[in-house]
């Protein structure tokens, strides 16, 4: 299976978990993408990358013309339409397809968002290339994802145990390689904010449905990690622990 079809196989089963996720429906970021597209005049178009249950458009939706809610895999689509049909977010659309490949023509949207999503693509700086085509020129974008660590040990603990809980995990990129991305595809970009957010372990591995054999390994992991590991993560008794997030602001160059 490749690993494009891995996500959309992943996140497709798990789609009616993710809409009822408290992690995924609610936080701060969310109130700061509200506050930012009703600040706007209510005629931008926005595209929403990878836009699993739908969070992230819910969120704008009321303050835009239209939201394309874009994800790789079908169920979440089906759920997004749904729930917006139910919370009457007439403004939201959706369209199936990859990161890396966007059936837009050029300077479609005045906004691209992101949350949660982007350690899932197979090829950030090709999707980036992509986000600065079919941005109008000066259009921006506001990306949100589990963050990197500068510190190598605590990162490669992080995408162990990241890539053993959801098998479609790529990885969570660092601030200083969003940075580099984002200014290679065409970006004037900074990190806006930085946060952690905390993790109930049997809710994190339940939302995802890892095989138990993996939730041992994880456990297991933990419990043996080095006592500095375990402290920069918060790791409590029964393995609940925290992640570092980040959220980043670029404006298209050109």
């Amino acid at each position: 299976m490749k690993h494009h079809d891995q996500v959309a196989d992943a996140f497709g089963s798990t789609a009616a978990a993710y809409l009822t996720s408290q992690v995924h429906a609610s936080g701060a970021d969310l109130d700061n993408l509200a506050a930012t597209f009703a600040a706007t005049c209510g005629n931008a178009v926005v595209l929403d990358m990878g836009c699993g249950a739908g969070h992230a458009s819910f969120a704008v939706a009321p303050h835009v013309r239209e939201v394309v809610a874009y994800d790789i895999a079908a169920p979440m689509l089906a759920t997004v339409e749904g729930a917006a049909k139910e919370r009457g977010l007439a403004t939201i659309r959706t369209q199936q397809g990859a990161a890396e490949s966007l059936p837009f023509p050029d300077a479609t949207f005045n906004w691209a968002i992101s949350r949660m999503s982007a350690h899932h693509w197979r090829d950030v700086p090709r999707a980036l290339a992509e986000v600065h085509r079919v941005l109008k020129p000066g259009g921006r974008l506001k990306f949100i994802d589990i963050a990197g660590i500068d510190d190598p040990l605590y990162d490669t603990h992080i995408q162990a145990i990241e890539l053993l809980r959801d098998a479609s995990h790529i990885r969570d990129y660092r601030a200083d390689e969003w940075l580099a991305m984002l200014d290679g595809a065409g970006f004037d970009a900074k990190v806006s904010e930085r946060w952690r957010i905390a993790l109930d372990f049997d809710t994190w591995v339940a939302r995802m449905r890892t095989p138990p054999e993996r939730v041992t390994a994880i456990r297991s992991m933990w419990e043996r990690a080095p006592d500095e590991v375990r402290q920069y993560f918060d790791v409590q008794s029964d393995c609940s622990f925290k992640l570092d997030a980040l959220m980043i602001e670029a404006t298209r160059r050109g």
